[in-house]
């Protein structure tokens, strides 16, 4: 039992949530000697590892293999009769999810964390309630994560999120997504390739908000290429089932008939159940946990990590902070993580990645930049005659030479990405990226061979 000051606790941190970003800081915690319990009310490992990034990958590998067989009679392959069984696939993404399940189990255990099946939920700034037990704690982490956001429109009942999208029995011979961010372009990519009818209806203008302009319009581009319909500036004002099918009435007028509707239209912080205002703890109006630099709440003894803070919801920063927060607490190390430079990726299809800032976002700053921009159809397909073309684009500070941002469509855009955001952490320059010998011949050679920046007028 924790003892501070006299008054005994049961632990020294209690972590609500065994996600990537609880476990993260519960094993680090541990490691320096405090006496950690945590508690979750699923599988442990959260969203990532159960029902989100992974099992999504997962998917994404098995869809790709489609591209492969149809790019192998360029290469002189005959591949007759290939069929494709989604049963089996979903069932060995299944063994390996509960392979990792177990993986992340046995990670608490021999780190000494003390595992309690349940929702927790905050009784007092020490208290937390798991079911019908009630445990102590100097100091609570909240990494609860967050969950697929549903509007409320007529028939909402009918679809599916990104949870369900995962365990589908069949799969759907057409599909209609819904929204435009990185879920419903990863989602259109896996199911289109598998050989759905796929369109994707958002609100908006352009797929995914934030990223560089250039970027938007050439994945667009290209989804359409493989025949997924992108219907622009509208809303999904009711779905009716009708038989076997769903019937679903947009804002332009039209009606459209589908075998599943699936939402990806946002995310939101996972705390309705937590009773956080009851005791204090502040929220946002989204219900994110408010914290500072240091992931500290309203509460000085409770923090909070990963996606529930609706900072930045990736899984690597949600281990961060959890690290960050440790090493704070329990190892008389203060650390703050620092959230410029993080890159990200887009497992559609093609992918997408980027680190640094975006054209708009530089402009916006005033800055005078200099744009590279480089849009090739690469080596693998002049033999397998797919028309794919690879976008890649430096945005780089006129007067310090400091490339400020890397974007890329194309494949294996995630993998070159990871080393381009080390050279931007270490601040590098174009002339160092002009010094840089290319690897040839690859794709990744263009980011050290792009030499002249594109005309004023052409880009922004």
């Amino acid at each position: 039992m924790s003892n501070n000051g006299g008054r005994r606790y049961d632990f020294d941190l209690f972590t609500i949530g065994a996600g990537s970003g609880g476990v993260a800081g519960s094993r680090r915690a541990a490691s320096y000697g405090a006496k950690v319990g945590i508690c979750e009310n699923s599988r442990v490992g959260g969203t990532c590892v159960i029902r989100g990034c992974v099992p999504k990958k997962l998917l994404v590998y098995g869809a790709h293999v489609a591209d492969e067989i149809s790019d192998a009679a360029g290469y002189g392959w005959s591949i007759g009769n290939a069929r494709f069984n989604w049963g089996r696939l979903i069932a060995a993404k299944d063994k390996e999810i509960s392979r990792l399940n177990g993986v992340y189990l046995r990670m608490l255990e021999d780190a000494g964390v003390s595992l309690l099946e349940g929702a927790g939920r905050m009784v007092d700034r020490h208290t937390i309630a798991i079911g019908e037990r009630t445990v102590t704690a100097e100091r609570i982490l909240i990494a609860t994560g967050g969950r697929p956001a549903l509007p409320s429109t007529p028939g909402i009942e009918h679809a599916i999120t990104s949870d369900q999208a995962l365990d589908l029995q069949e799969l759907p011979r057409r599909l209609l997504i819904v929204g435009g961010g990185y879920i419903a372009v990863e989602f259109a990519g896996i199911f289109r390739a598998l050989g759905a009818e796929v369109s994707v209806a958002m609100r908006g203008h352009a797929l995914l908000n934030g990223f560089d302009h250039d970027v938007r319009e050439h994945l667009a581009d290209e989804m359409r290429h493989r025949g997924i319909a992108i219907l622009e500036g509208v809303v999904v004002e009711s779905i009716r089932k009708q038989g076997e099918e769903l019937s679903v009435a947009m804002s332009d007028g039209s009606s459209r008939k589908f075998e599943q509707v699936l939402y990806a239209t946002g995310r939101v912080p996972n705390t309705s159940a937590l009773r956080l205002a009851e005791v204090g703890i502040e929220t946002d109006r989204m219900g994110a946990v408010i914290v500072d630099k240091f992931s500290r709440t309203s509460l000085p003894n409770v923090f909070a990590v990963g996606d529930v803070t609706n900072r930045l919801t990736l899984t690597p920063v949600a281990i961060a902070e959890a690290r960050a927060l440790a090493e704070t607490l329990f190892n008389n190390n203060p650390v703050v993580f620092e959230s410029e430079l993080v890159s990200t990726a887009v497992f559609s299809h093609p992918p997408v990645a980027s680190v640094g800032m975006t054209e708009e976002h530089a402009r916006g700053l005033g800055k005078p930049i200099d744009v590279y921009r480089s849009r090739f159809r690469p080596m693998r397909h002049t033999l397998s005659g797919r028309q794919e073309k690879t976008l890649m684009k430096l945005i780089v500070d006129r007067a310090s030479d400091l490339v400020l941002g890397c974007h890329m469509v194309g494949a294996d855009a995630a993998e070159i990405m990871q080393g381009l955001a080390i050279a931007l952490k270490c601040s590098a320059t174009k002339k160092q990226f002009d010094l840089t010998v290319g690897i040839h011949p690859t794709s990744a050679e263009e980011f050290v061979t792009m030499r002249d920046p594109v005309p004023e007028f052409q880009t922004g």
